[in-house]
């Protein structure tokens, strides 16, 4: 089974039971056969009639979804294959009342810790830092509609966002944009010997270059005098990532507490930094196998 440039038809008719779906699943968690969970034995006898495993030498049962974000589920795994597709292929992300209604979900609720779920199993882990040439910028979101932009507009939520030029983004929500936030994110996720870092004229950026020991390899782009392109000198990169992140917001989501604003923006980075990945849906599908599960009790907490 192939997920390369897949389209909805052909998931639809790859993954149209249950069978299927858990097929699927035992092919990439277990390519060379199946393994015990609990002793990694090798000799399992297949339960067919309960859809589970039996180990032969600790007598363990277990079906391909144990220890996964699947197990214990209550909606069927056509769902939950087919929502995963649904938010790789949404370019601008896709809210729960769609994926609702889409897949016939019966409440929202069920919908939305569906959809979160996805996309806690998307937050990359153990991220390698950016090189190269390395662009970096904040952005407001949120609030009122109305009124005040950017710096200093009421009730808006700070994003900072740093984009490798031909590399990765990351987007992170941030408390503000003082120094010392800066600096932080610079140190966590620039390599020391990036060739360049792009910013605007934000002041804060000089004292957190300086003290990350990059002020040297520090080039800023007035945007305080009205001029955005010097040259090759230009955050224009990382902004048109803002822009996405933006028309998310507006005009798919709609509105997004501050609580759970870093979630979607780990949506939206896995699926732009894997756009030109053919086997998206497969790579997803691993990561909801490999990571633990998200309980409500804790998104909602």
């Amino acid at each position: 089974m192939d997920d390369m440039n897949m389209n909805l038809t052909e998931m639809i008719q790859d993954f149209a039971d249950e069978a299927k779906c858990r097929a699927y699943l035992e092919s990439l968690r277990w390519p060379k056969g199946v393994t015990c969970p609990s002793c990694k034995a090798e000799k399992v006898y297949r339960l067919p009639k309960r859809d589970q495993f039996l180990c032969a030498s600790c007598e363990y049962q277990f079906s391909v979804t144990v220890d996964t974000i699947f197990h214990d589920t209550h909606l069927p795994l056509v769902t939950w294959f087919l929502a995963t597709f649904l938010l790789c292929e949404a370019k601008k992300g896709m809210s729960a009342c769609q994926i609702q209604r889409s897949l016939g979900i019966k409440t929202y609720k069920t919908a939305w810790y569906l959809c979160h779920r996805i996309r806690a199993a998307m937050a990359e882990a153990n991220k390698p830092k950016l090189n190269g040439v390395v662009e970096m910028d904040e952005t407001y979101v949120g609030g009122r509609r109305h009124g005040k932009r950017g710096r200093g507009s009421e009730n808006k939520e700070v994003v900072i966002g740093i984009r490798q030029r031909q590399g990765e983004l990351r987007f992170f929500h941030a408390d503000d944009v003082r120094s010392g936030t800066l600096e932080k994110y610079i140190r966590e996720n620039i390599a020391d010997d990036v060739e360049i870092l792009m910013t605007d004229d934000l002041g804060q950026y000089r004292g957190a270059t300086r003290r990350t020991g990059m002020r040297a390899k520090h080039k800023t782009i007035m945007h305080s005098i009205g001029l955005y392109v010097n040259g090759d000198v230009h955050t224009n990169t990382v902004e048109s990532a803002f822009s996405l992140l933006k028309r998310g917001v507006l005009g798919t989501w709609h509105r997004i507490s501050a609580k759970h604003l870093q979630a979607y923006c780990n949506e939206m980075c896995f699926r732009f930094n894997n756009r030109k990945n053919p086997y998206l849906f497969r790579d997803t599908i691993l990561k909801l196998i490999s990571c633990s599960n998200l309980e409500y009790k804790k998104l909602v907490a």
